[in-house]
């Protein structure tokens, strides 16, 4: 060590400052493995608190695919977000909605909400949503979605 001895200027055993803090934040939100020297206790409940306000932040987004798991919905993002690390919000939001649907347990109201976006834009799951110019129709879970001139009309909700 150099300079004030109450000051190290390494970030110690496991490298650079700045891979620890990539390690420690890839162990929080990503799944990545926990880096040493972190007691994992502590690192798992900030895992929990940031998937819960993650959650939270995609049900701004997604209010009726929340509303539609109701009291499931804390568990169901956090099991399916544990290990990912975000894209933002409503891709999130997206992703997951999408996984639920080919799964067989989108609720009506996510299979709704689902079809109403996918009808006013293109997402493929790896770039940014954009816009769709031209008319669309939109399918989820039963439900059916028509957009033609930037309007969007719900014609079949979902089978509730």
């Amino acid at each position: 060590m150099t300079g004030r001895p109450d000051r190290p200027t390494s970030a110690g055993p496991g490298g650079t400052l700045a891979a620890r803090q990539a390690e420690l934040v890839a162990a929080l939100v990503a799944g990545g493995p926990l880096p040493p020297g972190f007691a994992p206790a502590p690192v798992a409940a900030a895992r929990r608190a940031l998937l819960r306000k993650r959650a939270g932040d995609v049900a701004r987004h997604w209010p009726l695919l929340a509303a539609g798991l109701g009291a499931g919905w804390p568990n169901t993002f956090a099991s399916w977000a544990a290990g990912r690390p975000t894209n933002g919000s409503l891709r999130d939001g997206w992703d997951l909605a999408r996984e639920l649907r080919d799964h067989g347990t989108l609720p009506p109201l996510g299979a709704e909400e689902l079809a109403t976006r996918d009808a006013t834009a293109r997402y493929d799951g790896r770039t940014p949503p954009r816009p769709r110019r031209l008319p669309a129709v939109a399918r989820a879970g039963g439900a059916v979605a028509v957009q033609v001139a930037g309007r969007v009309r719900l014609l079949r909700p979902g089978h509730r």
